[in-house]
């Protein structure tokens, strides 16, 4: 178990060099996908590696002169990245996601790679109306990696694809259902870095990785369980979790992209693999909502707060990338939620350029504090 998560931390760790390892030993393409809605089963299925592009521990030295202050830090490190050439280990690019600020960063890409091929077929995000239109993009994805690749799709080959993909979801969520008892081997971090080199390397290789991976009991400690929300498109920094945790949180259950986002919903099997992909990007909402996306039935209050109640955690910590828009004008409604439900909770700002490590500590400090007076009142 050792060697295997050693090896997906340097993945995760170093992205880049993965996909030009495998690139260099397969002789395939790479696709870089830019997060969250695009179903890389079908990039898999054309034989290319499809990889979540990552944000990168570099400092920003073009980021800022290209796009405008108030994009977010993941926008304006994918400009970083594609100005300073990082992005030419793609052969393509495949976009499935509206959001402004992320379309900026696309722009930049396109204009720093021109020779590279990049493909917007938007999903639409209100989602009930979107049942007859999101099969044609699906379509429309799989004749675009087609052309790029010069290989014909074969529902034969989604199909295998989509089982793939979904035995590699199901066994992680079989590694973080461990942790909602709150006494896993595994960390917060730990979790992260299954989650984000899934993302990134070929799904075969990580799925045979994540087979002879354990979560072992291991004793909370009296620990405060903590449920970690938000951070869309980009991963937590590992040092704003180490301190989450060493402060006396345990993180039983999140819905962060590089967490249970990610992972939640599988591909129907047995059917059209066009419509089973359609039909995963309608039901992701209904399972774990988005507000980048609009369902009336389903709301991201009501299953965050129903989420603390099937954990047992006892806080909600708030992560949100600075300069988030659907993040920041969604927040209202999860802090209304959470009080009327008297969960407490702490929001936590979030920038590329890192985490004000002991500011954080000494306010999630307080928030386990409150938590900790809360449980001696009642008891």
């Amino acid at each position: 178990m050792a060697d295997e998560l050693a090896l997906l931390r340097e993945v995760a760790n170093d992205p880049d060099g993965y996909v030009r390892s495998w690139k260099q030993r397969t002789g395939g393409k790479a696709v870089g996908l830019f997060p969250m809605n695009f179903p890389a089963e079908i990039a898999h299925a054309a034989g290319v590696l499809p990889v979540v592009i990552q944000e990168n521990r570099e400092p920003d030295v073009h980021g800022r002169h290209l796009l405008a202050e108030f994009y977010c830090g993941y926008s304006r490190n994918l400009a970083d990245q594609a100005a300073k050439g990082n992005l030419e280990i793609y052969d393509g690019f495949l976009l499935a996601d509206h959001c402004i600020q992320l379309l900026g960063a696309v722009d930049v890409v396109r204009a720093e790679l021109p020779d590279r091929p990049l493909y917007f077929g938007q999903l639409e995000p209100s989602l009930d109306k979107a049942a007859e239109a999101v099969p044609a993009k699906i379509r429309a994805f799989v004749a675009e990696l087609e052309a790029l690749t010069g290989t014909r799709i074969t529902d034969d080959a989604l199909s295998v694809s989509i089982a793939l993909h979904n035995e590699n979801r199901r066994l992680l969520r079989g590694l973080f259902a461990a942790r909602r008892t709150g006494g896993s081997s595994l960390s917060a971090t730990d979790l992260q870095v299954l989650v984000k080199s899934s993302m990134v390397m070929d799904k075969a290789e990580h799925t045979e990785a994540l087979r002879a991976i354990r979560a072992e009991p291991a004793e909370a400690g009296g620990r405060v369980r903590v449920h970690l929300s938000g951070h869309f498109c980009h991963a937590p920094k590992p040092e704003l979790l180490q301190a989450i945790e060493d402060c006396g949180a345990v993180v039983v259950d999140d819905d962060l992209y590089h967490g249970n986002r990610y992972l939640t919903t599988d591909v129907a099997e047995g059917i059209d693999p066009v419509v089973a992909l359609a039909d995963w990007y309608l039901r992701r909402d209904a399972d774990l909502p988005c507000p980048t996306r609009v369902k009336h039935e389903t709301d991201w209050e009501d299953q965050l707060v129903q989420s603390v109640q099937v954990s047992g955690a006892q806080a909600v910590i708030v992560l949100m990338a600075k300069f988030c828009e659907p993040h920041m004008l969604y927040y209202p409604e999860l802090r209304r939620r959470l009080i009327e439900s008297g969960v407490p909770h702490l929001l936590l700002e979030t920038e590329h350029e890192g985490v004000p490590v002991e500011s954080i500590r000494t306010r999630v400090e307080a928030l386990l504090e409150r938590v900790r007076r809360t449980q001696f009142v009642s008891s």
